[in-house]
């Protein structure tokens, strides 16, 4: 996530689009409505399946709010902000209810802690809020810059937990972390949370910083953001079928589809972005979810993503031609700062400014 260390003023003067639905020609009206305000630098949004009125939103400096009905609950559900070191890059990052959360109250976070490195932690809640003394930690990795933490938690269809992990910083991946295997960073890591005994397993390398990845509720497809370098920012998409081979995105020999440097690819099976767009269309992708909702119609089945820098959002059509989903298109809607998009129970959408509003797409 490139753009929350540089805040462009052209992400401060976005129109938010926040009114009346915009309609494209083909009749597939789209629009933001404002969902919580006042919040502190939000960065994700998540919900676990058996709570379809209520939305977690994470607060990067170290705090996860919970939305009932629609309102903002005063306290928080988790403050860390005593664990978390906060600021460009670094923070609490993200939040994921283990699939069974109804029974076993398990939920997972990725944080930057106060020496600068990646945890993942487990916490158990009563069902109102975390309890901190019930922190587990699952995973710990040093990292030796201050940007690239990735910070990306999901649980796969296959009810294993993933982490994203970015290249670890600076620029051009300088210890060639994206390629080589004995490293965690830029990796897609993968655990058995429900057997004590398991390891972290590397389910794919080659990335530079998976600033949000996500799989398809219906039909178990991950896709991946990769933020770039200097030219070219991606969308990575492997079906479910693929996803106990070992893959590789590519980076740091290529950046989108170009070849960005002389090095050798590493292990894996070489996966190319099925989309990618340049600097006059943003800096720093910001995944989202294929949509699966019943709001938009019209978009079912399209992946949406967008830009933190430009606050463009655009989808493609995620059941196009294989293996390369079409239709790519610009949507009428912008978001500054957008740091985030956020699926709640029912799978509708949901997008976070980092500036303080978690907006709904909707009609």
């Amino acid at each position: 996530m490139r753009g929350v260390v540089v805040v462009t003023a052209l992400a401060a003067l976005l129109a938010v689009g926040a009114g009346g639905a915009a309609a494209r020609p083909d009749g597939a009206a789209i629009a933001l409505r404002p969902f919580v305000s006042g919040l502190t630098q939000p960065v994700h949004v998540a919900a676990p399946r058996n709570e379809p009125n209520r939305v977690y939103v994470v607060e990067q400096h170290g705090v996860i709010r919970v939305v009932v009905g629609g309102r903002l609950r005063a306290a928080p559900f988790l403050d860390i902000r005593h664990l978390v070191s906060s600021g460009g890059e670094r923070g609490l990052l993200s939040v994921a209810f283990h699939p069974n959360y109804a029974k076993n109250r398990r939920l997972f976070v990725n944080y930057t802690d106060r020496n600068g490195d990646t945890r993942v932690v487990e916490y158990r809640s009563n069902g109102v809020r975390a309890l901190p003394g019930t922190a587990r930690r699952w995973l710990l990795v040093r990292q030796p810059y201050g940007n690239h933490n990735g910070g990306q938690l999901a649980f796969g269809p296959d009810g294993r937990l993933y982490v994203g992990m970015g290249d670890g910083g600076s620029g051009g991946d300088p210890l060639n972390h994206g390629q080589r295997p004995g490293t965690l960073h830029g990796k897609l890591l993968v655990r058995n949370v429900n057997v004590t005994t398991s390891r972290w397993q590397v389910n794919a390398l080659g990335l530079r910083n998976p600033w949000r990845f996500s799989f398809d509720r219906v039909n178990g497809d991950l896709w991946i953001a990769d933020v770039g370098q200097n030219a070219w920012e991606e969308v990575n998409w492997t079906p479910r079928a693929q996803l106990r081979t070992l893959r590789n995105y590519g980076w740091s020999v290529f950046e989108g589809t170009e070849r960005y440097s002389s090095r050798q690819l590493g292990p894996g099976r070489l996966v190319e972005p099925v989309h990618v767009y340049g600097r006059g269309d943003g800096c720093s992708i910001t995944g989202g979810f294929v949509y699966r909702g019943a709001a938009l119609a019209e978009h079912r089945g399209r992946y949406f993503f967008g830009d933190y820098c430009s606050g463009k959002v655009w989808t493609i059509l995620s059941g196009g031609i294989l293996p390369r989903p079409h239709d790519p298109r610009q949507e009428p809607i912008t978001v500054p700062r957008l740091t985030s998009f956020g699926e709640d129970a029912r799978g509708e959408l949901y997008a976070t400014s980092h500036n303080g509003t978690v907006y709904r797409i909707t009609r």
